[in-house]
């Protein structure tokens, strides 16, 4: 875990060009980040439970660790009208395998694939933000919008997940491509 601070993480990010790695997608079609054309969102986030499950120990005291659930559901009701504000590609991000993602998927209804990064390739390439619980790394939440392999935007951190969505969507209409 690093001690950077949120104004540096985004600072960091903003600006630099994607690594070429296939992730391992929901939908079995992997996806390179770096390769697609056009504006893509990616949201990561920490990880999703499983219904009838519990969290990881101390979960609920862990900041910005809760609302995986709300978040991807307020990406899947805002999903149209991000594409017609010119988002092209739409991921979530996590670092949960693409079996466990799929269920989630699945269970919610998401109209766009789940990406995995289980073996952390990905985020530790772009140096992102990450935390452990009950021994398992996870991705600490932001959003990125990525224009032509290159990040434009850096949501960080997001403090109110279900309303993620809406800030994307704010920021994509006034910061059209044009």
């Amino acid at each position: 875990m690093s001690s950077e601070s949120d104004a540096h993480i985004v600072g960091r990010l903003t600006g630099q060009i994607l690594p070429s790695f296939a992730l391992a997608a929901t939908n079995d079609q992997p996806v390179d980040l770096a390769t697609l054309s056009g504006r893509t969102v990616v949201y990561a986030y920490p990880c999703t439970a499983e219904p009838d499950k519990p969290s990881p120990a101390g979960w609920d005291e862990i900041p910005g660790a809760k609302g995986c659930t709300p978040q991807s559901c307020s990406f899947r009701d805002h999903a149209k009208e991000l594409l017609a504000v010119g988002v092209d590609h739409l991921f979530g991000l996590s670092s949960q395998t693409t079996d466990y993602q799929k269920e989630a998927a699945e269970r919610l209804h998401l109209p766009f694939a789940l990406l995995s990064d289980a073996d952390h390739r990905f985020k530790e390439s772009m140096a992102m933000p990450d935390f452990v619980a009950d021994d398992m790394r996870l991705f600490k939440r932001l959003t990125m919008i990525i224009d032509d392999g290159r990040i434009s935007k850096v949501f960080y951190p997001v403090d109110a997940p279900a309303e993620d969505a809406e800030n994307v969507l704010r920021w994509c209409r006034d910061n059209s491509r044009g």
